[in-house]
């Protein structure tokens, strides 16, 4: 067993299971925090808006030793006693602090709900109707909704599937990630058979939701139900500032396909490279345009063809460059 105080553990950490089942809330709304006390409000106050009640929903804020801002005091207003509040000694990082939220959590059915993200009008009760009506599934998630600092819609992902039970969900998810912490709720006795995060600090949640799906049927509700706030503090914008993504997914990568049958992998292994390493042009394009930083944009370069060769990947190359061509051209006519 590895030491508690690895930040970044190696291995699933253990969920204890609960003994007080008879003082069991149906709901465990937990929101992990860490400076982003500016976005906190906004989420409790869309949790506390389809508030249960204390009999049928935990609400509590897990905050990871924030310096932004007087966490504690903003939760005693916003939730006047409603919901609770819970500060880690140190900062532990993101994969301890999920892992202390979901040990901390004592409903049925927990949702993750990160403090600089929303929950749409309709999410819990839309999720208890599916795991009401699919009781062997062991997640529930909806489509969601990016938004931007100031809370603007930018990109709704097309629907994966009808709402119910996806079929062919572990080869689907294993491909590439198509959920984010705010939309997905899960069965307590899930983490409790299968663990909490570990791995990486970005991807992890993907490795989870395959993990998941390997071992448990999961329900989908089509509606867009949940909203991921991208902000330039967030642990993605500073891995991407780094030109770390594409190192951590193939990480991630790796860990997926041990849950994968034999026949599949080989496959998904490809459609996953090819995927993200076009993506990864994608960002090199986004960063050249809003920083003008050429060596930055041409480390997303390299590294997206360390993922993948794919003569598709050449291709997208071959339209970023083509595009910078016509950008500079603008600038001098």
């Amino acid at each position: 067993m590895e030491p508690s105080f690895t930040r970044i553990p190696s291995i699933p950490p253990a969920i204890a299971p609960l003994t007080l089942l008879d003082q069991r809330p149906q709901w465990s709304v937990m929101i992990p925090t860490y400076n982003c006390t500016t976005y906190l409000r906004e989420a409790l106050l869309s949790v506390l808006a389809q508030d249960m009640g204390e009999d049928r929903m935990q609400i509590e804020v897990v905050d990871d030793a924030s310096t932004d801002g007087d966490v504690a005091a903003l939760v005693a207003e916003l939730g006047q006693g409603r919901v609770q509040y819970y500060q880690q000694p140190v900062n532990v990082g993101s994969l301890r602090n999920f892992e202390t939220c979901i040990n901390r959590a004592r409903g049925y059915y927990v949702h993750l709900l990160h403090g600089d993200d929303r929950v749409v009008d309709g999410f819990y009760t839309k999720m208890t109707q599916l795991f009401e009506q699919h009781p062997q599934a062991g997640a529930a998630f909806s489509r969601y909704a990016s938004i931007n600092e100031t809370g603007q819609r930018i990109y709704v992902p097309a629907p994966v599937d009808s709402e119910g039970i996806l079929p062919n969900w572990l080869v689907r998810i294993a491909e590439r990630q198509q959920i984010q912490y705010a939309a997905i709720a899960v069965r307590r006795e899930v983490y409790e058979h299968l663990g909490s995060f570990y791995g990486t600090n970005y991807g992890e949640d993907w490795e989870m939701w395959v993990r998941i799906a390997r071992y448990y049927p999961v329900a989908y509700a089509p509606e867009v139900l949940a909203e991921y706030r991208g902000h330039t503090s967030s642990i993605s914008s500073a891995k991407a500032r780094q030109g770390r993504i594409i190192q951590d997914l193939l990480l991630v990568m790796e860990a997926i396909q041990q849950h994968l049958p034999e026949k599949d992998k080989k496959l998904v292994a490809t459609l996953s490279r090819k995927f993200y390493a076009t993506l990864g042009i994608g960002v090199a394009y986004q960063v050249l345009r809003e920083t003008q930083d050429w060596p930055s944009a041409q480390h997303h370069i390299k590294q997206a063809l360390v993922m993948s060769r794919h003569p598709s990947v050449y291709y997208h190359l071959f339209k970023f460059h083509i595009k910078q061509l016509l950008h500079k051209l603008s600038l001098y006519s």
